[in-house]
């Protein structure tokens, strides 16, 4: 009986955190995949969806049961459990994540001494993911994506985590709310404007966003690594996908833009989780808004700019950082 009173208050947390993790996923996805459409439609002098709803706010409902009721085909030389099992690997590592992200220092599922470690860990699935999915497809297009896919996200995560790994040097602690906790005087944007430029643009590179999006180039790879998938199995790489958006603008804010800090809003205890999502919102609308802004590099380009440019320029801010933590 000991032990059972000891394990239940763990286990109704984790139920919670599970709850709670489902309801950002789709929550997010829901709320991106509206918002892209209007953002996409406006920025083309367009009005988006308008039928389905008020201002088509149910089109993405309507369009995301459809999937639901389609066919799950799989190519008659694919290999079908690779197929099958590579959907399933992009969408269900995304609520790891979230366990251990601050909303607020009152809205944590865990915290972590290691908690990035956790959160890059996790997030190297989805290359596997794409990977499994676009060599099982047994596509040409699909295994060009594949291999764009996995050259790109080697390369970007280099200097992604030599970036955070500078403010890791500054706080001396992996856990996020730490690292959160101590910009009270100043947001680490300010102290590691490099850092931060190098990390927005590792970011886009890692989540396969225009001007990017070279695994699943429409217009050269009809889709890429996703070419031979419909229904719910194309819905989980989706949902998978706005799920990582904003798991890195997340570690975005924790470790640069101050976290959940923000002005204390009168009456309402958690208000710094309102202006944690309110930050990442500002980030994925950056991530929306440069899509539509910028046209798709060349894969050479985009390579060479990570290993002639963001590498050594994040390798000399990082000795720049050891060297003045030392010094101070």
């Amino acid at each position: 009986m000991e032990i059972l009173n000891s394990i239940l208050p763990e286990l109704i947390r984790i139920v919670i955190c599970a709850v709670c993790g489902a309801v950002i996923v789709f929550g997010n996805a829901l709320v991106m995949g509206y918002a892209e459409r209007k953002l996409a439609g406006h920025f083309m002098l367009r009005p988006g969806p308008m039928e389905v709803g008020f201002h088509g706010i149910i089109q993405l409902v309507v369009d995301g049961l459809k999937l639901m009721g389609k066919q799950l085909v799989v190519p008659a030389k694919a290999d079908k459990p690779l197929f099958m099992l590579a959907p399933i690997l992009a969408f269900a590592p995304v609520f790891i994540p979230l366990l251990v992200i601050p909303f607020s220092d009152k809205l944590q599922g865990f915290d972590l001494d290691v908690g990035l470690l956790l959160i890059l860990a996790v997030a190297s699935i989805n290359v596997l993911a794409i990977l499994i999915g676009g060599w099982g497809s047994n596509n040409k297009y699909s295994l060009f994506g594949a291999f764009r896919s996995v050259a790109q996200n080697v390369a970007y995560e280099i200097p992604m985590l030599i970036s955070l790994l500078a403010i890791v040097f500054m706080t001396n602690t992996f856990s996020l709310r730490e690292i959160a906790a101590a910009q009270s005087p100043v947001w680490f944007v300010i102290l590691q404007p490099l850092a931060f430029l190098i990390y927005i643009v590792a970011m886009v590179a890692e989540t396969n966003r225009a001007p990017f999006d070279l695994p699943e180039a429409e217009s050269e790879l009809t889709a890429g690594f996703h070419t031979e998938y419909s229904g719910m199995s194309f819905s989980l790489f989706v949902l998978g996908e706005y799920a990582n958006m904003f798991i890195v603008c997340s570690i975005a804010t924790v470790f640069f833009l101050g976290g959940d800090s923000g002005i204390p809003l009168p009456y309402f205890e958690y208000s710094g989780a309102i202006w944690f999502l309110a930050k990442v919102y500002a980030l994925m609308f950056f991530l929306v808004w440069i899509r539509w802004t910028y046209p798709r590099t060349r894969f050479d380009q985009l390579m060479n700019f990570c290993w002639k440019y963001l590498i050594p320029f994040s390798l000399v801010n990082l000795l720049i950082t050891v060297v003045m933590v030392k010094l101070i």
